[in-house]
């Protein structure tokens, strides 16, 4: 009898130590890629075929077991984690307090509504067509104050935190939220000295980040601006063209560009365009907050082909400083063909 009890024993101290490790040892398998995505609207049977199909799990009795145990019956869509080494109890309880892994959306530059969704759509459970829509949409960014040329004021680039299910919306909203925190009341008044509205400086700064990665430059660019909307000039800012003719790669602007017939071309018409041509970065924006009072009405590249600009206040020392850069451009050109043809 005694011999039947121990055995009887033994048994059970076998079951409950398999019980224990199939529900509180590293059962669970790591997917490829970490993480395990729980689409909005799915159900309990959904979540645990996924599990199933991708192999988290070998089974689902023991899943059940579990999530009837801890009560797991609300669903709530995700982005999960999937530790390697991860118990089937820490696994349930993770879906079940929705303790999903945060996505951190970097911002650094966008020129097109296009561009804009198509990342969104990469890093979040709605889909591209979902983020164009609202950009398209003007009920919904006339809540901005904002229409379908200036979306990308709300824009400001940075590093931002979301969860993988956040609507376009939430989306939009948070980054709308984020960027007027950037207007503190030190760079509105030095707007104000400038007649210019966080808008203006947005578009103008817009343009100064596709013209220039020269730092030392971008203040005095702004300032060259600011003079020809004062006196009533067009701009005449190649990245407009680059913009209106959606072809970033331009490497030079030749003449024959400048009549495309857009909105956006500076060139065509006076003052700043309708909107930004990209989102630019605080430091461009402070660029433009912070533009000197000088007399410059004109800049071109620098002919040391460095990345810098030189400036010019009259038409004929301008000309004579873009004739060095256009003959430097030429013999660069001329140098490259002679090693492509050898």
């Amino acid at each position: 009898m005694k011999k039947w009890i121990r055995f009887i024993a033994f048994a059970l101290l076998i079951i409950v130590l398999f019980s224990a490790w199939k529900i509180f040892g590293p059962s669970i398998a790591q997917p490829e890629g970490k993480f395990f995505f729980v689409k909005t609207g799915s159900i309990y049977s959904e979540v645990t075929s996924d599990l199933a199909n991708e192999k988290i799990i070998k089974g689902t009795s023991w899943f059940k077991l579990v999530a009837k145990a801890l009560k797991y019956n609300v669903i709530k869509p995700g982005k999960y984690e999937i530790k390697k080494g991860m118990s089937l109890f820490n696994l349930v309880r993770m879906l079940k307090n929705g303790r999903q892994t945060p996505v951190d959306l970097v911002i650094i530059k966008f020129r097109t509504k296009e561009e804009f969704s198509h990342r969104i759509g990469k890093e979040f459970e709605t889909d591209s067509t979902q983020m164009m829509n609202f950009l398209n949409n003007r009920d919904s960014l006339n809540h901005y104050g904002l229409d379908t040329s200036t979306w990308d004021y709300a824009i400001i680039p940075d590093t931002y935190v979301y969860f993988w299910n956040t609507t376009p919306s939430r989306i939009f909203s948070k980054l709308y939220s984020s960027s007027q925190k950037f207007w503190t009341a030190d760079r509105m008044s030095k707007l104000k000295e400038k007649n210019l509205t966080p808008l203006q400086a947005y578009i103008l700064a817009s343009i100064i980040e596709e013209e220039t990665n020269f730092k030392a430059d971008k203040e005095k660019i702004a300032s060259v601006y600011i003079n020809r909307i004062n006196k009533n000039m067009p701009l005449q800012a190649d990245p407009t063209i680059k913009f209106a003719m959606r072809d970033f790669g331009l490497k030079r602007i030749y003449e024959k560009y400048l009549a495309v017939p857009s909105v956006f071309n500076t060139y065509l018409n006076k003052g700043l365009p309708p909107g930004p041509i990209c989102t630019p970065s605080m430091e461009t924006l402070d660029a433009v907050i912070n533009a000197p009072n000088t007399d410059y009405i004109y800049f071109v590249a620098n002919s040391d082909l460095n990345g810098s600009s030189v400036f010019a206040s009259e038409y004929e020392e301008h000309m004579k400083n873009a004739k060095l850069y256009q003959q430097a451009l030429n013999k660069q050109d001329s140098i490259r063909k002679a090693r492509q043809n050898n």
